[in-house]
């Protein structure tokens, strides 16, 4: 389904070429759960930017089914990221001033027409998903940390995405919470969400049904 291939990334410190991803190869399948493993500075996040269309690579292809996804431009990568792609991120990147319901319906929110109905009651049934459906009033401050992640995963499904890039998910969480959230992920999982996770963590690792390992820029 995503296909990277021969992919490298450079990042400019102190005016010296630090190459971060070299001629890096990885498909991902349609459904599957890939973890992306790596210490930290090994180029993992990097990846997972790159796979989600974040960061454009400096060398290689990435393709996404029969699209070049490398060689299109940037309105039809943002209506690919709108279609088919979600993002979460370890710091969930909620808008405090907006309500669980409104964070969670930001991907409708695109103009200033009101939000239709359909996409009201499906950013509700997400939130049933999530747990979190009494709570859809309250503002994202009044939520512990994993509230907010499941927050931020609601967020990703509304948009019937068909692969969910997450960095560090359980990163900011206590254990408990940690656990519940790669509960929810591999739920979503087995219901055929395709997930691509970095993680640091080799007990949530193992939790995927593949493992990628990265170092210094290399699958290894």
């Amino acid at each position: 389904m995503l296909s990277a291939q021969n992919i490298s990334k450079n990042f400019i410190t102190d005016n010296k070429v630090v190459p971060v991803l070299k001629n890096v190869s990885v498909d991902i399948h349609d459904g599957e759960f890939v973890s992306i493993v790596g210490r930290s500075g090994s180029g993992k996040t990097t990846l997972l930017n790159v796979l989600s269309t974040l960061v454009r690579p400096d060398g290689g292809e990435l393709h996404y089914g029969t699209e070049n996804l490398s060689a299109l431009s940037e309105k039809r990568l943002n209506r690919l990221r709108q279609s088919d792609f979600s993002v979460i991120f370890q710091f969930h990147h909620l808008l405090p001033y907006l309500t669980v319901l409104e964070n969670t319906l930001l991907p409708f929110m695109q103009s200033v027409r009101p939000v239709k109905k359909a996409a009201m009651e499906k950013a509700l049934g997400c939130l049933e998903r999530v747990g979190l459906a009494d709570k859809a009033d309250r503002l994202p401050g009044n939520l512990s940390g994993g509230e907010q992640q499941r927050v931020a995963i609601a967020r990703a499904l509304v948009k019937s995405s068909k692969v969910l890039f997450a960095d560090e998910p359980t990163g900011s969480l206590d254990k408990g919470t940690g656990e519940k959230i790669m509960g929810l992920l591999s739920e979503l999982n087995n219901d055929g969400l395709a997930v691509v996770m970095v993680t640091h963590d080799p007990v949530y690792a193992k939790m995927a049904g593949r493992s990628v390992h990265i170092e210094d820029g290399v699958i290894v």
